[in-house]
């Protein structure tokens, strides 16, 4: 994936965001909660992912056992999401480990 996808896949994932966020929760820059540091925001990132890697696989278990409160298009969107937001996390890391390697070369 070339960094131009992936800037327009992180692009639609905020527009998304930002559609899905309630309007009264919306918050400007200047009013938004404490910075956290780097190792809690991963470790919540990958438990995000993960969560709703659980609950895809939850619901296409429901469906294949054949429970009729589980409707296959939210089976499908949810397998999707949970697709779409590991392999960004994917990308992310790959990003990551490029620039500690780059930074690791970098004469002194």
């Amino acid at each position: 994936m070339s960094s131009l996808e992936i800037n327009k896949v992180l692009g639609e994932m905020r527009a998304l965001q930002a559609r899905v966020a309630p309007l009264g929760t919306a918050r400007s820059e200047a009013t938004a909660a404490p910075a956290q540091d780097f190792a809690s925001l991963m470790k919540s990132s990958v438990e995000r992912v993960a969560n709703m890697q659980n609950q895809a696989q939850s619901l296409a278990a429901a469906y294949e056992s054949g429970d009729k409160s589980v409707d296959l298009t939210k089976v499908m969107l949810e397998v999707q999401k949970a697709g779409l937001a590991f392999r960004a996390m994917t990308e992310v890391r790959n990003k990551l480990v490029d620039a500690y390697r780059e930074v690791m070369n970098m004469q002194v």
